[in-house]
This record gives C-alpha cells, sequence and structure tokens, in this order.
C-alpha cells in the first residue's frame, strides 16, 4: 500500500527513457497539485500483478502505459472506453467514478492535435504513408481514416501489416508495401499534388536511440509531404533531418508524446494541463 499522496506513473519494459514523468511533473508544478507521477518497470509477465496491487491502492490514479504492453493489459481492466476499443490498444487507465479501471486510448488525438489546422483545411485527396505496424500504429490509422487518408502500411512483416488493415480498416482503398522498398530511390513521377495533403509517418521504433536507423528515401513522397516521427529520443531523428533537406516540414514525437500525456493527465488528475506553457515544456524535456 502506497502512502495516501495521490499519484499515476508510466509503465512498460524498457522504461527508464520515458519522458512522462518530466510532463506531469512539470504541469503538476504548474498547477500546484499536490500529486506525483513516476515510471516503473513492468514486464509482460509482471502485468497482472502490477493491475492487481494498484487496483488496491487508494492512492494510485491510474497508468501510462507504452509497448509492448498496450495490447495485453486490456483483459485485466472492468472497460474499455470507445476509441480504445477501436484501435484495439490502451495507453491510459484510470479509475472511473465507481472505483472501476478503465482503458483508454489518448494517442489518437495526441497524434492528430499538430495536425489540426491542416486537416480543417479541404483537399482533394488524402494519403500516408505508415511505417509501423505496433500499438501506436494501431492509434495513428484509426485517426487518419476517421480524416479521409488513404493509407499505405510499410513493415518488414508484410502480412502482419495486411492484418493490421484487414482488422483496422476492411473498407476503402488502402495498401501495403515491405520497408525495403522505400530504402530505395524511385524515379516515380507524382502527378500535381495541389491540393493534396501527404504525409510519412514513422510509427516505428527505427531512428530510436539504440535501435537501427530508418532508411526511407524522399523520392518515394510527392514535394511538400510532412514527416511526421513519433520517436522521441532523439528529438531530431536522421528521419527528419533527411526530410527537412528534401524540403519537407517535420513535426517531431514531442508534439504527439504532450498531446496525448495531456489528454490522460486530464483523466489522472480532474483538471487540464497548462497548455501555455508548451514551449518551456518542450526545452525541459529535451534536455
Amino acid at each position: 500500500m502506497s502512502e495516501l499522496k495521490p499519484y499515476a506513473e508510466v509503465i512498460g519494459d524498457p522504461i527508464a527513457q520515458s519522458k512522462s514523468p518530466l510532463i506531469h511533473g512539470f504541469w503538476l508544478k504548474q498547477l500546484g497539485i499536490e500529486a506525483d507521477y513516476r515510471s516503473h518497470r513492468v514486464t509482460s509477465a509482471d502485468l497482472a500483478g502490477y493491475i492487481a496491487e494498484r487496483r488496491e491502492d487508494p492512492a494510485w490514479r491510474g497508468c501510462n502505459i507504452t509497448m509492448p504492453l498496450k495490447q495485453e493489459v486490456i483483459p485485466l481492466l472492468d472497460k474499455v472506453e470507445g476509441d480504445a476499443q477501436t484501435i484495439g490498444a490502451v495507453n491510459t487507465v484510470y479509475r472511473g467514478d465507481n472505483g472501476e479501471l478503465i482503458g483508454a486510448n489518448t494517442d489518437a488525438v495526441g497524434f492528430t492535435e499538430p495536425l489540426q489546422d491542416i486537416l480543417a483545411s479541404e483537399h482533394l485527396f488524402r494519403m500516408a504513408r505508415i511505417i509501423g505496424t505496433g500499438g501506436a500504429a494501431r492509434a495513428i490509422i484509426t485517426a487518419l481514416t476517421a480524416h479521409g487518408f488513404t493509407l499505405v502500411i510499410a513493415a518488414r512483416n508484410q502480412a502482419k501489416a495486411k492484418q493490421l488493415l484487414k482488422e483496422l480498416r476492411p473498407e476503402g482503398e488502402h495498401y501495403t508495401a515491405p520497408l525495403d522498398h522505400f530504402a530505395r530511390p524511385t524515379d516515380f513521377a507524382f502527378d500535381d499534388r495541389d491540393r493534396c495533403l501527404d504525409l510519412v509517418v514513422n510509427a516505428s521504433p527505427l531512428g530510436m536511440r539504440g535501435s537501427p536507423e530508418l532508411v526511407f528515401d524522399w523520392s518515394h513522397a510527392p514535394p511538400g509531404s510532412i514527416a511526421y516521427d513519433i520517436v522521441t529520443d532523439p528529438v531530431e531523428t536522421l528521419f527528419l533531418q533527411h526530410a527537412a533537406e528534401a524540403g519537407s516540414p517535420t513535426i517531431d514525437g514531442l508534439s504527439m508524446l504532450i498531446g496525448q500525456a495531456a489528454a490522460a493527465f486530464e483523466k489522472f488528475f480532474g483538471q487540464a494541463p497548462p497548455r501555455d506553457h508548451d514551449a518551456k515544456l518542450r526545452e525541459t524535456i529535451s534536455q
């Protein structure tokens, strides 16, 4: 049993690299809330015991969940909210009014937050090339198809990519491609992209510190495509550097991380975080 001071935490394996304690701690301090936010290493084998223990802790307000636990946690919860049910992955667990444990997914809203202005514009066509098939990719696929995107899912395991589309978006014209297809240059001549919106999203761990780099040749993307990398360590990945060199606008992983954390923070602590300090927050977690 923990002390009575309220707390939430982030769990996963590995977890040491998580920036979530810095983000939530920053907001708690700004709002003057007497509570903590921690990190706790939890493996797949530990997960059931962790949930059972925290369920009995009155000070525990919930947790954020990283890979590889976003799908494994679902059977251990009392309820799963609509978005998380659709996505098939949970990244936030919080207590309901009656103490029940509810699974939510804030990845989709966090991902689309920095795209809101451009998504509010009209386009003749929207296409996204998404690299990866994990829990974050599931949320991104769900979010982008809701905004009318045609998708190309690239993965080392193309069968997994096809199964993902079959499960999440069986309708519509969406495609898969082997990851190494995008590593080789192409002389494909793109059509006129005026009033079209193109995204290239790295939803995989490739490029993260300690992982292999993502090799993507920008001849596969129409000029002006937005490059979006969900990796947060390092913030400026080689994928984003090469995109900028190709003349593409870029969005880094801190944008999604802060956006999804803001939605989770309100579920844990009952208040919206102060977003007018985002520039200072980015500076803090980038150090």
